[in-house]
């Protein structure tokens, strides 16, 4: 056991090296790019929950895209930013109307919209149990009560996905 918590912390730290200052660098870059491939094209490394993500850049006005894991609740999917408020793709949806496109094995026009903070933590603590990646960025551990999920709450966007149905090939 105490094997294995070690690894983890050495993978938390890396993790949280290639994301340092909350921006992807060369490394996860790289990363995302690879991961983005997968989910979009749906194949077998890709759960349903993990799709490529297009919105339109803010400031280029060209399409960027990025791997992300949706978290499911109460039938609905949601998008979260592991990175906070300040993360680009966060900027870029919020510039674009929550207008997006969510792809995987097929491809989703989708409308994002964000959760008011108070609603939040259900799907925070949801997130972190199906997004084992993002549980570094977090500063709750996803066995945590949901009252600090509520404390966390404002400082993670959440965005509902509507218009994304994975069972439905477009």
């Amino acid at each position: 056991m105490g094997e294995r918590r070690s690894r983890l912390r050495g993978l938390h730290w890396v993790k949280r090296w290639i994301y340092r200052g909350d921006r992807p660098h060369a490394v996860a870059r790289l990363l995302n790019r690879y991961w983005s491939n997968r989910y979009r094209s749906g194949g077998r490394l890709a759960r349903s929950r993990d799709v490529e993500l297009e919105v339109r850049g803010r400031s280029s006005g060209r399409p960027i895209r990025f791997p992300i894991v949706l978290a499911d609740v109460d039938g609905a999917w949601y998008a979260v930013s592991m990175l906070g408020a300040d993360a680009n793709w966060v900027r870029n949806v919020r510039a674009a109307g929550g207008e997006a496109r969510v792809r995987h094995g097929g491809s989703w026009d989708v409308r994002l919209t964000e959760v008011p903070p108070a609603g939040r933590a259900p799907i925070l603590k949801r997130y972190l149990d199906v997004a084992p990646g993002a549980r570094p960025h977090f500063p709750v551990d996803r066995s945590a009560p949901l009252s600090r999920f509520e404390d966390i709450a404002a400082d993670r966007p959440v965005f509902r996905v509507d218009g994304f149905a994975p069972d439905e090939r477009a």
